[in-house]
């Protein structure tokens, strides 16, 4: 299924013209003002070994799979957006970005990219899931889960205050099969509170049990 095939985001219900164009210019300053814009590909990195395969899952214009690279991992961006993956493909030429939709991305997909979907770490940084299509947050997290190895972690980040509650997440996670292993209220590993402004949370994909 297409991206036009596939129901309209939250993200395309929201950010068309205007809105779209600020959250652009606002990445577009941050970045060439220097601004540290790496906190959530440092956190990332020191949960996995060096050369890990990582794809950032809904990675607008690159930043966390940029850094990720830069740390020394194997990473591919993939956007519903092809206006922000075109912007990712400009600022980051070194790095892999595809336009692909997260409810329906395959291996096959994938594969013809020149990408092997056997990832040890899938990144939903700065709102993703809460962006997605109304109701599809399950069906995208089973669908990234299939792409994860026995025992790859799924980062995912969230404001607390949209429509996707973290106690819907959390059923929704388990669900599919992936084990909350921590849980913090920023970034920089905050405890978390039940009144935190921001959810961001390790999720682990069982390991294969061999007999």
């Amino acid at each position: 299924m297409s991206p036009e095939q596939s129901p309209p985001t939250r993200w395309e219900t929201f950010h068309d013209g205007p809105s779209w164009q600020h959250y652009v210019e606002r990445f577009a300053e941050l970045h060439h003002s220097g601004a540290d814009v790496d906190g959530e590909a440092r956190f990332v990195d020191v949960l996995l070994a060096r050369g890990s395969r990582v794809l950032d899952a809904g990675c607008g214009t690159g930043r966390v799979a940029e850094g990720l690279r830069r740390a020394g991992h194997d990473t591919v961006g993939v956007d519903r957006d092809a206006g922000l993956v075109a912007i990712a493909r400009f600022r980051y030429p070194d790095g892999r970005y595809l336009v692909g939709d997260l409810l329906t991305l395959t291996a096959a997909e994938l594969a013809e990219a020149g990408v092997v979907a056997e990832f040890d770490a899938i990144v939903l940084a700065g709102n993703v899931l809460v962006f997605v299509a109304p109701g599809t947050e399950r069906a995208v997290l089973a669908n990234l889960a299939g792409l994860l190895v026995p025992g790859g972690r799924m980062v995912t980040g969230f404001a607390t205050d949209r429509d996707y509650q973290v106690s819907a997440f959390r059923v929704a996670a388990a669900a599919v099969g992936l084990a909350v292993e921590h849980t913090f209220s920023t970034w920089h590993l905050d405890p978390w509170a039940e009144d935190a402004d921001w959810c961001v949370t390790v999720l682990r994909k069982a390991p294969s049990v061999t007999g």
